[in-house]
């Protein structure tokens, strides 16, 4: 499985906090940038071949996610959901129910994550309990997620 990782400047230092985590934990990692801090970039420039991404590999059949940060986290949320077959979810904080019923109810496969909210163990925790979290497959999420 391949976790894809997109930021602007707003998220970098947290990509690359969560780029090495995902190292750890045995996860293959496709960083797709920004590559360097750069205030002057814009989130779409990255956001986009991840979202891509994460679409192309579920026409393939493989298994992949994404996980995006920018300041707030709701513009790359907005440009990821842009892209057919990309159910983006947001988290900036608070309880992490919200994350695991993103995958169970929804089967998001993108994880938007604010960074100017959140400290950098909250978006560990919520990313490994994120790709930890399998979607339920309860016929009402299916009849739910089929309907958009």
């Amino acid at each position: 499985m391949t976790i894809y990782l997109g930021s602007d400047h707003a998220g970098f230092k947290l990509k690359e906090k969560v780029k090495a985590a995902l190292g750890q934990w045995g996860y293959e990692v496709a960083d797709l940038g920004a590559f360097s801090l750069d205030t002057n970039d814009d989130y779409p420039d990255f956001i986009t071949p991840v979202a891509k991404a994460v679409a192309h590999d579920l026409i393939e059949g493989k298994e992949s996610f994404g996980v995006i940060f920018g300041g707030s986290g709701q513009g790359e949320a907005m440009a990821a959901n842009r892209v057919d077959g990309v159910r983006a979810a947001e988290y900036y904080g608070g309880p992490l129910d919200t994350v695991k019923l993103s995958r169970e109810h929804n089967n998001a496969n993108v994880l938007s994550i604010g960074a100017r909210f959140v400290k950098d163990q909250e978006a560990l925790d919520a990313v490994k309990l994120w790709l930890g979290t399998p979607f339920s497959n309860d016929a009402r999420h299916v009849r739910r997620i089929m309907k958009f």
